[in-house]
């Protein structure tokens, strides 16, 4: 039995980090632990250019303490044009982001018909520059099936758009495995939330809000599929936390604010859950390696992470200028923790 583990270079590939007093409360929690992370940008101001994106980057870098790369996305609008996506391909942004409108927190300004003209005119120029669209692909329908009527779309971009690279956002629904299997340019992320709970998690018992989420945890049977993806590091699958910090106010409100915080627990619980299938091989690749090919990160700097089998408990919350933040597993144990260089 393994005393301690080093991964290289793991990535998280969907991150809320928010901004102001939340963004310098959070951010340590991803920096000790990742070496880089897709920021997404669906701020209060949603980042629509590349102005906004490179300010944003240097706001995250200036409050960094260890090398940490944050890797820019562009929200993505129908109004967005090729002079606007040269300029953040030369400024280093490779990743458009598509909210459909209202699908969950800050989309308030995303697209409200996916494949009109103008978004599918976008869709032409991020294939021609080589971009990487990534997608929460939900419908407005049942929210247990949202994900799932959402497919067509997926299907339909994959296949007008043979050389666009597609990403299936934090994948829910155990049918969208099928489809990443259909589809050459067609990937996902995991979290650690969808490969290790379910609806009972959120109101099997009694209601829990902090385990509230868009899209919705489903049933044992999507965890299960969504998990052994994830053990077998399925080359079409990057770890994604889609970690979303709100303040404990917001998740208890009459509105229950949709988001799971879990930045301070990832690896050391992704550990757990990997050691206990016996499959603790396969965590390097499903946290960096997938990555690294699926999105062109190959010349990225190396960065070490060492775990240790030491007993640690989560706190019971996370304290900010603004409130607390519950995390994911509040007051429980974990096995491993993040060794301090």
């Amino acid at each position: 039995m393994p005393q301690t583990l080093q991964l290289t270079n793991p990535m998280d590939m969907h991150l809320h980090l928010r901004e102001g007093e939340l963004l310098e409360s959070v951010l340590p929690f991803t920096t000790q632990a990742f070496s880089a992370a897709v920021v997404m940008p669906n701020l209060k101001t949603p980042i629509t250019t590349t102005t906004q994106a490179l300010a944003y980057k240097k706001q995250i870098l200036s409050l960094c303490s260890s090398p940490f790369e944050p890797l820019m996305s562009i929200f993505l609008t129908p109004e967005l044009d090729k002079q606007e996506l040269i300029l953040a391909k030369e400024a280093g942004i490779k990743i458009l982001k598509l909210y459909p409108k209202g699908a969950t927190t800050g989309s308030e300004g995303g697209v409200k018909d996916i494949l009109c003209e103008k978004t599918l005119q976008v869709f032409a120029i991020a294939e021609e520059l080589g971009f990487i669209l990534s997608i929460h692909g939900e419908s407005n329908g049942f929210c247990m099936e949202r994900e799932y009527e959402f497919l067509p779309v997926f299907a339909y971009i994959a296949q007008h758009f043979p050389h666009l690279r597609i990403i299936i956002e934090h994948m829910s629904d155990r049918r969208s495995l099928e489809m990443i299997e259909k589809y050459e340019n067609l990937y996902a992320t995991l979290t650690l939330h969808h490969i290790t709970m379910n609806l009972d998690d959120v109101c099997g018992g009694m209601l829990n809000p902090h385990h509230f989420c868009k899209p919705m945890l489903k049933t044992r049977k999507d965890q299960q599929a969504l998990l052994q993806a994830a053990l077998k590091a399925h080359p079409k699958v990057s770890f994604g936390s889609d970690s979303a910090p709100h303040l404990a106010s917001a998740k208890l409100s009459s509105k229950g604010a949709a988001g799971i915080f879990s930045a301070p627990i990832l690896l050391p619980a992704l550990t757990e859950v990997f050691e206990s299938h016996n499959t603790l091989d396969s965590l390097q690749a499903f946290v960096s390696d997938r990555a690294i090919t699926n999105y062109g990160l190959e010349h990225f700097p190396t960065k070490s992470i060492t775990l240790e089998r030491v007993q640690n408990s989560v706190p019971a919350y996370i304290d900010t200028p603004l409130g607390h933040i519950i995390p994911l597993r509040a007051q429980s144990n974990l096995s491993w923790r993040i060794k301090k260089n």
